[in-house]
């Protein structure tokens, strides 16, 4: 619903003027400029005092924002939900790369030779599963191996 303030729009303009007439008759013309300097005075200090609260309220929530530091609690909080991931990320990457014995230069050599060759063909997503159930399954044998 949208109002017009003081029901303005509902007042024609006819009726204004016979208001101002009966104001007029009512008050008689020594005292409505003093009426209306008086209102205009009123509407003057509402004005400011709104202008201040809304400024006071303004501040109080920059004031709260700050105290409270809202940006790093954030940052903390998404590097602790990030932290375990990229570990757990990690892990599977070692797992999966885990050869359990120190290679020599030529079989770095091929196992990357091998590793682009893999990552040129196409995995179907059956022997992605099954491969990540293989390596979930040697992870949940072995809790207590080190992966190197």
């Amino acid at each position: 619903m949208n109002m017009i303030p003081l029901f303005l729009g509902d007042v024609a303009g006819s009726e204004i003027v016979v208001i101002l007439i009966v104001i007029l008759l009512f008050f008689g013309s020594k005292s409505i400029p003093g009426i209306a300097k008086t209102m205009g005075q009123a509407m003057y200090q509402i004005r400011n005092a709104s202008n201040e609260l809304q400024q006071e309220i303004k501040k109080s929530g920059v004031g709260i924002k700050e105290e409270l530091n809202i940006n790093s609690i954030l940052k903390e909080t998404q590097e602790q939900l990030v932290q375990p991931l990229d570990q757990m990320y990690s892990d599977v990457e070692n797992s999966m790369h885990y050869t359990g014995r120190p290679q020599t230069p030529i079989e770095k050599a091929t196992a990357s030779e091998e590793l682009e060759t893999a990552e040129e063909t196409p995995e179907t997503e059956e022997s992605i599963e099954v491969e990540v159930k293989s390596v979930a399954e040697e992870i949940s044998t072995e809790p207590n191996k080190i992966v190197e």
